[in-house]
């Protein structure tokens, strides 16, 4: 399994399923276990459907959106592609290609998703096969609900995104959740607990198994698989998996209830009561104007009896009555108050999200996101209204305010303007910097915690650094090494100060002027070049920069035991690294600059060969994530080559303008050339 964003808990939870699990199945191994043709039976009905899946995915982090590969499994349960896996799979999934079992690649979207349930439903592009027309395998769900404990189940999914296999082992628990309850496994802001109780079960699964089926001998979906938990997986429930894929296929998304309740188990010494015990309640909740308080007893819902919750494990039930009614049905609870028997009546409200998704504001950045029902409630605030700041760019506008603003912060004005969501920022943003040539200061009022705040941060488009021009200075074209005594004495010079050629630059002022590697400079114009120590590494170079371009600077020393005695005509410095400007790809977050001199040398490129030089790549943006590297030559992009900075500025405008699903680059690195594929989100 690879995870794409997790809570810290739940990351430690999933974790635990990078480890190969080594268990004992006695049963298998029984008079009384599966025969091999019953097991090859239940392989051959739903292996043929396994997808193993590649994702890239992207997250909120450090002020911006950073991509993410990603890999896991799933199962395709319809004749015209649709495939089932987890959410943390391919939820945020931005570009998805599929692998069937004959190895054949597929390209495929996210029809919706579903973090409560940790469920995700992809659709195949079959136009993309190599036979569009070919029949797909497809596995069928079987009743999860009659599994027993100590049957036989198979885990299929693909270890390590590398290839498809099978494991097998008996189920162990029917009714698993997470030790310490539902806030162990959070996925963007949704407790999977609150609705999964899993099945566990010792079939081995790899990472990479995520989302790839739980088999019966039957040949059925009985699980998901989603979970390691010591030394057992976990498995959604196959009737809770496919009703959940039943909806997203028809709705692309779930629609559940809300009434704003939580409940808990009972305690130890209610020995006599019955039902769900209420533990807190919403404000401006269905339940809570129904006249509901924390203490109350649920014993039934809209005319279903509730499990007498005396244990963690019994909490799923009830929340699945409230999670499945429809939305905005009316509905009547009973239940009891100090011994007394209660009812009350609401209406149940379309369940949000726990937490929206972030988005980036890039002259700001940060990301944001905007405030749902329970993410308002949860912060005590009155109103929806506002940017809840998610992560800052290190560095950025934000950032560098002063105040600089932190995440947590919620953002409510900007410039006196009234900020109710991120797009309206981002709308302002953009009328803002409309014109604008460099940022300017805006005042911005925020919240952080119970303070109403201000402070000033400067916003408009990012600026490029503008070079200093350097006055031209004198260049000889050669590189030296310092005339220590040691040197000195080995060579027969004692005593003599200098430095000794070790490099001529083709068609430099050196070569022109007869300078060859071995010489040994003593004078520069007659006066002793005072070189004899190490920290005496950079004089020679300084003595030729006092002079100007064109300049004629007269050499002696020896090359041998032949004293030499040239004439050299100054060159102009060649521009570094420092002197030039970079080009910047807000998109794929790469920067680059023509090639130096230094380059050239370093990179053993020909005069005549082109290249601009790799200077920068933001981690985790699309430019990493196809291989792009600091310190490449890009000889080629999108099929074109690159001789400058100036030709790959107007292919880059040439590919923001077409908006290609894939973008080919071609590079040199060390003495290696290679070919890479940069696939961004437009």
């Amino acid at each position: 399994m690879t995870i794409a964003r997790l809570a810290p808990t739940a990351l430690a939870l999933l974790l635990s399923t990078l480890v190969s699990l080594s268990t004992t199945d006695a049963l298998a191994a029984s008079r009384s276990g599966p025969s091999q043709v019953e097991i090859q039976r239940a392989v051959d009905a739903v292996y043929p459907a396994l997808v193993r899946i590649h994702v890239v995915s992207e997250n909120g982090g450090e002020g911006r959106m950073q991509k993410s590969r990603a890999s896991g499994s799933g199962t395709i349960i319809s004749a015209d592609g649709y495939v089932l896996s987890n959410h943390h799979v391919a939820g945020r999934a931005t570009r998805i290609v599929c692998r069937l079992s004959n190895r054949e690649e597929v390209e495929a979207e996210l029809i919706g998703t579903d973090p409560l349930s940790d469920l995700a439903v992809l659709k195949l592009k079959l136009e993309t096969r190599r036979d569009p027309k070919a029949k797909l395998v497809v596995a069928s769900f079987g009743d999860s609900d009659k599994l027993k404990i100590g049957d036989v189940v198979l885990a299929m999914g693909s270890p390590a995104g590398l290839s498809q296999s099978v494991t097998r082992g008996i189920v162990a628990n029917t009714e698993m959740i997470a030790p310490g309850g539902a806030g162990n496994m959070v996925l963007d802001g949704e407790h999977v607990g609150e609705l999964v109780r899993w099945i566990g079960h010792d079939a081995v699964i790899y990472p990479g198994n995520s989302g790839g089926p739980l088999v019966n001998l039957a040949g059925e979906i009985v699980g998901v698989n989603e979970v390691g938990i010591g030394s057992l997986g976990g498995a959604i429930p196959s009737n809770l998996a496919r009703a959940v894929a039943k909806e997203i296929i028809a709705k692309g998304r779930v629609s559940r209830s809300w009434i704003g309740l939580e409940v808990q188990p009972l305690l130890k010494q209610m020995q006599n009561e019955k039902g769900a015990l209420v533990a807190s309640l919403y404000a401006d909740s269905p339940a809570k104007a129904a006249g509901m308080v924390p203490g109350d007893f649920v014993t039934e819902y809209d005319g279903t009896t509730v499990l007498d919750c005396r244990a963690q494990e019994d909490l799923p039930v009830f929340n699945r009555l409230v999670l499945t009614t429809p939305v905005g049905k009316e509905v009547v609870i009973k239940g009891a108050r100090d011994g007394k028997p209660m009812t009350w009546k609401l209406k149940t409200l379309d369940r949000e999200p726990n937490e929206a998704r972030e988005q980036e504001v890039k002259n700001w950045g940060l990301t944001a996101r905007d405030f749902t029902r329970v993410a308002a409630l949860e912060s005590q605030r009155q109103t929806r209204d506002g940017v809840l700041v998610d992560s800052l760019r290190p560095g950025g506008p934000a950032t560098e305010a002063k105040p600089s603003l932190r995440g947590e912060d919620i953002l409510t004005k900007v410039d006196g303007t009234a900020i109710k969501n991120v797009a309206s920022l981002k709308a302002w943003t953009t009328n803002f910097v409309k014109g604008l040539a460099e940022p300017k200061p805006v005042l911005v009022t925020f919240e952080r915690g119970t303070e109403e705040m201000v402070t000033v941060v400067r916003v408009g488009p990012e600026v490029d650094e503008e070079k200093p021009q350097r006055p031209a200075k004198g260049w000889f074209g050669a590189s030296t090494q310092v005339l220590t005594h040691d040197i000195a004495d080995a060579l027969g010079l004692d005593g003599s100060k200098g430095v000794r050629i070790t490099q001529v630059l083709p068609d430099s002022p050196a070569e022109k002027g007869g300078v060859k590697v071995g010489d040994v400079l003593l004078k520069l114009d007659g006066q002793v070049i005072a070189a004899n120590t190490p920290s005496d590494q950079e004089l020679f170079g300084n003595l030729v920069r006092q002079y100007k371009p064109g300049a004629e600077a007269e050499v002696e020393g020896v090359r041998g035991a032949e004293p030499i005695k040239f004439t050299v005509t100054l060159g102009t410095t060649p521009k570094s690294a420092a002197d030039l400007t970079e080009f910047k790809d807000e998109l794929f977050e790469f920067n680059a600059r023509d090639m130096t001199l230094n380059d050239r040398i370093g990179d053993r490129l020909k005069e005549e060969q082109g290249g601009v030089k790799i200077s920068g790549v933001k981690p985790a943006g699309w430019a990493a994530l196809a291989g792009l590297g600091a310190g490449d030559v890009l000889l080629a992009m999108d099929g074109r080559e690159v001789v400058s900075v100036d030709e790959l500025k107007a292919v880059m405008k040439s590919v923001h303008e077409r908006k290609p699903a894939r973008v080919k680059a071609f590079i040199k690195r060390d003495i290696y050339t290679a070919y890479l594929e940069l696939e961004p989100k437009w």
